[in-house]
């Protein structure tokens, strides 16, 4: 078993819930969500980022509206939609059962009751 092969496989199930909780806090570029993944230390490229914004605008996650920039060409900003928001919640709801979860399989490792 390759142990980067299940971080990368860990990163990309976590990725969309990332992805939308920087999106909770602001409208976003794409570019800049990028830098904030990589500030999180989520390392994530164009190519894999794209698609994923283009597939939750899709199922109408996400909405976006162009604005001008002064450095180039207008840029394309993303930001929950109602639904998106909603979405988000269950996801934090499933995120919370299972950090519980893998929180307290951790302590039985350790001895420690919770």
């Amino acid at each position: 078993m390759n142990i980067d092969n299940a971080k990368s496989q860990m990163r990309k199930g976590m990725l969309e819930y990332c992805v939308l909780l920087l999106l909770r806090q602001r409208p976003s570029y794409a570019s800049d969500i990028i830098l904030q993944l990589k500030e999180a230390r989520l390392l994530v490229v164009e190519g894999t980022l794209y698609p994923l914004l283009t597939r939750l605008k899709n199922d109408g996650l996400l909405s976006y509206v162009w604005q001008e920039s002064t450095q180039g060409p207008p840029r394309k900003y993303y930001a929950l939609t109602e639904m998106g928001e909603q979405f988000l919640s269950g996801l934090d709801a499933a995120w919370n059962e299972i950090s519980l979860t893998v929180n307290h399989l951790k302590s039985l490792e350790l001895g420690i009751t919770i």
